[in-house]
């Protein structure tokens, strides 16, 4: 009878272990597949934030090129194709600033992002050099302010 007992606690042991083993191999599996996860949107966030902020800074250059050629001949071919590229730009950076929306949560982000967009937007329509001046360094902040704000998010 002694041998019958030591058999049950035997077996029983043993599906203890296996459950227990598979109940601690799910939750690391779990944790595994969620620390996978949130590095991959960690790893889009931090493309997407670097993308959003080069082309907000390609767009402003843009913008300030289209004022001087307006300022130099505001009919010209110089200013019709410098027009023309302030416009594929801004295209460029309100297609990543769709993705800046769709990757984060945080309303200051989008908010600081919005807010470069439009500042930059607002360069070309300066109506002298002092005005320019004042809406590019304006545009250059709030650049800089979103890659502040976004900083942190990507840490």
């Amino acid at each position: 009878m002694e041998a019958i007992w030591t058999s049950v606690v035997a077996v029983g042991g043993t599906l203890m272990g296996a459950v227990i083993t598979h109940l601690f191999q799910r939750l690391a599996s779990g944790r595994s597949e969620l620390f996978a996860r949130s590095e991959a949107l960690r790893q889009e966030r931090i493309a997407t934030y670097s993308s959003f902020a080069a082309a907000v800074e390609d767009y402003r250059h843009g913008q300030a090129d289209r004022w001087y050629r307006k300022q130099q001949a505001p009919d010209g071919e110089v200013f019709i194709t410098a027009r023309d590229e302030a416009h594929r730009l801004r295209t460029v950076t309100r297609q990543v600033l769709y993705r800046v929306k769709l990757l984060t949560d945080d309303q200051g982000g989008i908010l600081a992002a919005e807010r470069a967009y439009q500042c930059t937007r607002d360069v070309s329509t300066a109506r002298d050099q002092a005005e320019r001046d004042a809406l590019d360094a304006q545009a250059r902040h709030a650049i800089e302010a979103f890659v502040a704000h976004a900083s942190p998010l990507i840490r």
